[in-house]
């Protein structure tokens, strides 16, 4: 029978103390909840860390109660220092991310999924020595195990992530097989394979909830003899669109900064004026990420122009005050960018951006039926592109079509 008090611990925690209970190859671990943190209680703690003194380095990891309810990688995993000062450095700062780069993309949890509302203070975390080492998913969809692979510790040219049938070690599949029938149903299961080629088990997660494309495709299909069509699409998505555009909210900015320096005092803007532009840039993409569920992000300009970011920063440099507050919010807005970037499924930009995927990003069970696509145009035909785009008319809100032909081109077109 399950001991009464593992049923009030996280999943993440529950699911490790079953798997060590079947003598699955679990490193050492320890779960800390907010309630230790609160009160001070870390003889427990202590007493773990001093049995792994030397591997110097821990893996801090999330144990929210509510975490189940969000998509893997919702909250983070922080590598610090094997003491006391880094585990509770480390919680603090999954705390801080979940209220601020992780807001956006808990918010959009809450309204799509039916997350439930959370309190990131009731933060628990699992602690285990670091382990160098490949990072490797395994899920089953259908009726063969996936693969995902990345963050290859052991080479210094890290590759991209990518998705196989065949693991390098064919112990994973049978492993695999091994936690889902001790567990019970089906699950997402992270091992980090060690230089020395040692699997070990950091994370489990129930996914039978979950129902994938391949596994309606196989439950509700039948094979036929052959289609007659006129129009052949061969891969194709559509998504609402939200074209960025940095460059012309660089000028934006500069224009009415020049206007406060140069204009005269009747119509003159004040700084109020123009942290207001930022402000409601935020806000446009705060609401189109809750209005949209799935949505791609057309960039004719993503990253600040160096130049243009330069005279925004400075324009007001006789008014030491002013420039201040417009850098603080320029300097946050960055970060606003980014947390907006990292929820788009579908990405328009040209070759030089690159979407950094982690593991869940990757190849995720959120992200079989709605895979990360980043669609680009060469860098030489930068200019020529954002001119077509703005002569075609896409703006913020237009649904697009992409359809990929046979040699792999993209096509791009507003419906």
């Amino acid at each position: 029978m399950r001991d009464p008090m593992e049923s009030t611990l996280p999943e993440k925690a529950r699911l490790l103390i079953q798997l060590k209970n079947g003598k699955f190859n679990i490193p050492d671990f320890i779960y800390v909840s907010a309630s230790d943190f609160g009160n001070e209680n870390f003889e427990v703690l202590e007493a773990f860390l001093n049995r792994h003194r030397e591997s110097f380095k821990v893996i801090t990891r999330s144990a929210h109660p509510k975490e189940e309810f969000f998509k893997g990688g919702t909250f983070d995993s922080l590598e610090t220092y094997a003491d006391l000062s880094g585990i509770q450095y480390a919680r603090k700062k999954i705390i801080n991310l979940a209220r601020t780069a992780k807001q956006l993309t808990i918010k959009r949890q809450q309204k799509f999924n039916n997350a439930p509302e959370i309190d990131p203070e009731d933060m628990g975390v699992i602690v285990m020595p670091f382990i160098s080492g490949t990072s490797v998913m395994a899920k089953m969809l259908g009726d063969h195990w996936e693969f995902g692979y990345c963050r290859d510790r052991t080479h210094k040219v890290q590759r991209e992530p990518y998705i196989t049938k065949t693991p390098h070690d064919r112990r994973l599949i049978k492993l695999s097989e091994k936690v889902q029938e001790h567990l019970g149903h089906r699950c997402e299961i992270e091992y980090v394979v060690s230089e020395e080629g040692q699997i070990h088990v950091v994370q489990a997660k129930d996914i039978s909830h979950i129902e994938t494309l391949e596994q309606k495709q196989s439950e509700r299909s039948i094979k036929l003899d052959g289609v007659r069509r006129v129009r052949k699409n061969h891969n194709y998505r559509e998504r609402p669109v939200y074209v960025m555009d940095n460059k012309a909210f660089y000028l934006e900015i500069i224009g009415k900064c020049e206007d406060l320096v140069l204009g005269d005092e009747e119509s003159k803007p004040t700084i109020a004026d123009i942290l207001e532009i930022i402000t409601n840039y935020q806000t446009k993409l705060e609401d189109f990420a809750l209005k949209n569920q799935r949505f791609c992000i057309l960039g004719l300009s993503i990253q600040e122009p160096e130049e243009l970011y330069q005279i925004a920063n400075h324009y007001l440099d006789d008014f030491p005050d002013l420039q201040q507050q417009l850098s603080k919010a320029l300097h946050d807005n960055l970060y606003r960018i980014d947390y907006f970037l990292s929820e788009a499924d579908t990405l328009i930009a040209k070759d030089k951006f690159r979407v950094n995927l982690c593991g869940h990003d990757a190849y995720g069970i959120d992200t079989v039926r709605n895979p990360m696509w980043s669609v680009y145009w060469y860098m030489d035909k930068h200019d020529k592109m954002v001119k077509e785009f703005k002569r075609l008319g896409f703006r913020a809100g237009d649904t697009i079509g992409i359809e990929i032909d046979s040699d792999e081109k993209p096509f791009v077109y507003r419906l």
